[in-house]
């Protein structure tokens, strides 16, 4: 069985953001030379988050809609969490749209439904984060 770790970086310009990944990991099941198998892709910091769906901008709006509804970024003082920083929304944000995902490889390619994507999530950005992709298989 073969192994293949690579790490992906991001700087984002906003604290909040939605990175469509899918072609960055597509790269890195090829550079593996995984035919069957899996990719595991997960976000290495607690405050973004990694999950498959529609690549769409008003699905997007709704989830910032949504997610800001669930866990408001302001005011700041409602978070116990917040006496020395000011990201307690960004944690809870994670946690609502998960860690990470797994996709299974047949013939080297990804077996999505139709309109699957993955997009990494930044919900504390303006600073350096990163991706772990770790493929497995033969």
């Amino acid at each position: 069985m073969k192994s293949h770790k690579k790490e992906l970086w991001f700087n984002t310009s906003k604290r909040r953001e939605l990175i469509n990944i899918t072609r960055d990991v597509e790269s890195v099941v090829r550079e593996s030379g995984v035919q069957e198998g899996l990719v595991l892709v997960n976000a290495m910091h607690i405050t973004a988050s990694v999950f498959i769906n529609d690549d769409e901008s008003g699905l997007h709006q709704d989830f910032e809609k949504w997610l800001e509804g669930l866990a408001p970024e302001k005011p700041y003082n409602q978070y116990r969490h917040n006496t020395a920083e000011d990201n307690a929304d960004a944690h809870l944000k994670r946690t609502i749209m998960g860690r990470e995902v797994v996709v299974a490889i047949t013939n080297g390619k990804f077996d999505f439904g139709p309109w699957e994507q993955i997009f990494y999530g930044e919900f504390d950005g303006k600073r350096r984060k990163r991706v772990l992709v770790k493929v497995i298989g033969e």
